[in-house]
């Protein structure tokens, strides 16, 4: 998968109107919501429009009828305007952050959940940084563009609606000639929504890679220090920070000169209004408090159709946004049409000629694998690195697919397996575990196993070896272990993955490497461990130390993602081939003579 927020170039996206459609299509639950945000809004409009309109027997009958009961109850009448005018702006602000809130949290729910079906080649082409400031930044804008911004051109355009009908009822030939004005602010309006729509795609673009490559030069911190890098680090990251800087500059730069070209087209059509009311006057047409009201609508319209065109900016980030989730939302996932259960599977894992190619890649990253892996058996795979290793267990839980060949479980096709059923079979102990910043006892009933009884969280800990170093956390098993378990020593992490994988208690174990890192001490510890989880279970070990695989029951050695040999131990050794190479490379053997 390409990144999902990009495009081939000169492709073209769905129109702004269609993305927009969509995403309001995700507030229809909450339409009692806005249904309240929206009475509020013709409320607070006609309220508006009604105080503007007073102005004229305020004018007539107060000052110049000089009426003694209407100068008494107009200003009453004006308070009660002003409070029904706070109820509706309220009700407004409630119901637009709410639906709003609402909509991105449904919009980041979705997305994290697009990411978890995902075929998993879309984290090789796409930093997980990058796509967590999509996550983060991107929904933000759209909570923008779907409640503020709506808020203010709903709002704004009933307003502009009520004090044009309040102008119309005081003068309509009068109202005529401002309106003249109209089709240059809304070609302003049409010209500034397309800039800021082009100039709020490259600002979220660069956001993104700036969370990327703030994320990875704050990640490999250590590296950055010791090779001297800070400075590169600092520069390209001030590179990417100079371009956002440019860009939002010319969006504050276009915002202004729209916002000043409305404004001055309003003061053109204020003149008119001047001039053509000067001649109603003197005609006998306007009287003292038409004119006011006229003028005070016209004054209350200018920073009205100033704020919709400002709030183009936020329209169109937020249109570019849900340009970038929806390019993520409609991404293919990965393909689980499997039908046939598999409640607990043997474990016989056969492999048929099979090959597999990553994307971008010349060559095969494995090329006619074939190999059986029966139940109650280890199978130990070993080679060069780059030679295929971690790309073959890769394929069991159906991570990727082949390109050619079948792998089958207990004589079925993974394919026709539904995945979930099919991971449940499989447990995984890595090199680099993940552990989350959560309690020891659910990282050990993690998932699938969050139920687990408290005392089969501690018997799984006890096989692994982890008790000894648990019992002494301050806390125990509800002691939180920090970011990925960084408050545990890289041992104490094995263990506890180890007790997770004891606890799943699946047929089909994956050893990718889980002691090449440890110490002596640590090793003897996680090895004691393994041999708890490993009988009765179809097993396959990717081994750095060879001396931890001399008592498997067949040895796969690969070489450029081919199997160029296979037997055990003892029988690989007496060949003399590449397996023998690499043994006494590691233990500095020679040839006898």
């Amino acid at each position: 998968m390409s990144d999902a927020t990009a495009r081939p170039a000169g492709e073209q996206g769905p129109s702004p109107w269609t993305t927009y459609r969509r995403l309001i299509g995700y507030a229809r639950p909450y339409w009692p919501l806005l249904a309240l945000a929206g009475l509020g809004m013709v409320v607070e409009s006609a309220a508006a429009g009604a105080f503007t309109a007073m102005m004229k027997p305020v004018v007539n009958e107060t000052f110049i009828a000089r009426d003694p009961k209407l100068a008494a109850t107009l200003p009453l009448v004006i308070v009660g305007l002003f409070l029904l005018r706070g109820v509706a702006t309220l009700s407004t602000d409630y119901g637009m952050a709410r639906a709003g809130r609402s909509i991105v949290r449904d919009l980041r729910r979705a997305m994290l959940a697009k990411y978890l079906r995902l075929p998993c080649t879309a984290f090789d082409q796409v930093p997980v940084p990058h796509l967590v400031s999509r996550l983060n930044y991107d929904t933000e804008q759209v909570a923008q563009a779907s409640t503020e911004a709506i808020k203010v051109i709903v709002t704004d355009t009933l307003l502009c609606i009520s004090l044009l009908a309040v102008m119309i009822w005081n003068s309509a030939m009068v109202t005529l000639g401002a309106l003249v004005m109209a089709p240059l602010i809304a070609a302003i309006m049409r010209t500034v929504s397309s800039r800021y729509r082009r100039l709020n795609r490259g600002v979220q673009d660069g956001v993104a890679e700036m969370a990327q490559s703030a994320e990875q030069t704050l990640a490999g911190h250590q590296e950055v220090r010791i090779y001297g890098a800070r400075t590169a680090q600092i520069a390209h990251y001030e590179k990417l920070a100079n371009r956002n800087l440019r860009l939002n500059v010319k969006i504050e730069l276009t915002r202004g000169v729209s916002s000043s070209l409305v404004q001055m087209s309003g003061a053109v059509a204020l003149a008119l209004i001047l001039f053509m009311a000067g001649h109603e006057a003197l005609a006998g047409r306007m009287n003292a408090g038409q004119f006011v009201s006229l003028m005070l609508a016209m004054m209350a319209l200018i920073p009205s159709l100033r704020r919709i065109t400002n709030v183009q900016s936020a329209i169109q980030r937020g249109i570019a946004a849900s340009q970038h989730i929806f390019g993520l939302l409609d991404q293919p996932e990965e393909r689980d049409d499997g039908k046939l259960p598999l409640p607990r599977a043997r474990g016989e894992l056969v492999f048929e000629k099979v090959t597999l190619r990553y994307h971008g890649q010349n060559g095969a990253a494995l090329d006619a694998i074939s190999f059986t892996a029966r139940p109650g058996t280890v199978t130990a795979i070993v080679g060069r690195s780059g030679s295929g290793k971690t790309s073959l267990v890769r394929l069991i839980p159906r991570f990727y697919e082949p390109a050619a060949g079948a792998i089958t479980l207990d004589g079925v096709s993974l394919a026709d397996y539904p995945l979930a059923d099919l991971r449940k079979q499989i447990a995984l102990v890595g090199q680099r575990v993940m552990l989350f910043d959560d309690s020891v006892a659910a990282n050990i009933a993690y998932g699938d196993q969050s139920d687990a009884e408290p005392a089969a969280i501690r018997a799984a800990a006890d096989a692994a070896n982890a008790s000894e170093f648990i019992d002494k956390l301050p806390q125990g098993v509800d002691s939180r272990i920090g970011e990925n378990g960084g408050l545990l020593s890289g041992g104490q992490r094995q263990r506890l993955a180890i007790a997770r994988a004891i606890l799943k208690d699946a047929p089909i174990l994956i050893l990718d490497e889980a002691t090449a890192a440890l110490d002596n001490e640590s090793e003897r510890l996680v090895q004691d461990a393994l041999d708890h989880l490993i009988p009765d279970r179809t097993t396959l070990v990717i081994a750095h130390r060879l001396s931890t695989i001399e008592h498997a029951d067949q040895v796969l050695v690969l070489d450029e993602g081919r199997l160029v040999e296979q037997g055990t131990h003892a029988q690989l050794l007496a060949q003399g081939g590449l397996y023998a190479h690499l043994h006494r490379m590691q233990f500095r053997e020679t040839p006898a003579t």
